[in-house]
């Protein structure tokens, strides 16, 4: 890697954010597809490639948006894989910090309950973006076909920074694996992981208005 390439990496890496407000124009598809085969050069376990990725154009997000919106009303959440079983410590510090830079930032004040579930709900909505993704990983892969899965998701990510499409990579659509899994016919050996919101952002919006900082090297590394 030159001197060049590596500004490059790292301006994309800074510049990247989970984008929350999107504009309703349309990614033409070709730079959808060429993003998507940056990310297929990702590294995996023995090249396994284990991700299947559902692409959405801005009809079907649109379906998409409104089913899943009116599903979440009834539905209760059931994930294929568990979530977390609790935020502790740093990362509980880390998570509440980026929860209150958003609310802060849209004008959700402490304590508005109703508020907040309505910031949550938009994840459902796809926060208005013209298009979604969804990616399933295989059941027997276990956990090393998801952290392959997640090596591909940040790589999409950065390919579509680099083209200025932004996105936000979202576990919440997987709550309701169920409905995904049908919706997308996702094969019963596969396990539905994580979406993606993408489009172009909406660059005055107040929820795009934030940035999340990063933990200095002592708090994540330990040389020997």
């Amino acid at each position: 890697m030159t001197n060049s390439d590596s500004d490059v990496l790292g301006a994309l890496l800074r510049r990247r954010y989970s984008c929350r407000a999107y504009r309703a124009d349309p990614v033409p598809r070709a730079d959808i597809e060429a993003a998507l085969r940056d990310a297929q050069r990702v590294p995996s376990w023995c090249n396994s490639q284990p991700w299947q990725v559902h692409v959405c154009g801005a009809d079907e997000t649109g379906r998409l948006r409104g089913a899943l919106s009116a599903h979440i009303k009834t539905a209760s959440h059931t994930p294929d894989i568990p979530f977390p079983e609790a935020y502790e410590g740093a990362y509980k510090e880390r998570r509440r910090t980026c929860g209150w830079q958003l609310y802060d930032a849209v004008g959700v004040q402490k304590g508005d309950r109703e508020g907040s579930a309505a910031e949550m709900r938009k994840n459902f909505a796809f926060f208005g973006a013209p298009h979604f993704l969804l990616i399933t990983t295989p059941k027997k892969l276990g956990p090393y076909g998801v952290l392959d899965c997640g090596a591909y998701l940040t790589a999409l990510l950065l390919a579509f920074e680099a083209r200025g499409i932004a996105a936000v990579p979202q576990a919440a659509v997987a709550s309701y694996a169920p409905f995904m899994r049908d919706w997308f016919d996702v094969a019963a050996d596969r396990d539905v992981l994580v979406g993606a919101s993408f489009g172009y952002a909406e660059a005055g919006h107040p929820a795009n208005s934030f940035r999340t900082d990063r933990a200095d090297l002592p708090e994540v590394v330990d040389w020997r």
